[in-house]
């Protein structure tokens, strides 16, 4: 099973101000980028109050595309400015079956870390197996 739930706040740079042009020449890249995603789960790219967003969700049967991990390491190298988290559940995941997973994107790079809240799996949000 692999689940993710996740945002980004799209940025050129971590500077206050951000050059708009810039910035809507890399939210264009990532609205071409993100279109050609083909699943039927949740990935949306849009402005908010002046500025752009990225959410995303889904639950499958294994990990299959959209590589979600991919795109939040695309978004730190073309928008190094960005920031956000992606919580991840995989439980095929060598050496982390039993955890959800965070990554956390901010000033250009994607680190991955375990969510203390959240695990282990088993028994903070499910029930052991009967053996």
């Amino acid at each position: 099973m692999f689940e993710y739930h996740g945002w980004i706040t799209v940025r050129a740079s971590a500077a206050d101000g951000d050059d708009e042009p810039q910035l809507r020449q890399i939210v264009e890249g990532l609205r071409l980028r993100t279109a050609q995603v083909n699943s039927p789960y949740l990935l949306d790219l849009r402005w908010m109050n002046g500025e752009p967003f990225i959410h995303l969700g889904g639950y499958s049967n294994h990990r299959s595309a959209p590589d979600v991990v991919e795109l939040f390491e695309h978004v730190a190298a073309v928008a190094p400015g960005s920031y956000g988290l992606l919580h991840v559940r995989d439980d095929e995941e060598p050496d982390h079956e039993n955890e959800v997973r965070v990554l956390r994107l901010a000033r250009g790079s994607v680190t991955r870390h375990t969510e203390a809240l959240l695990s282990p799996c088993v028994p903070v949000i499910e029930d052991p197996a009967d053996l």
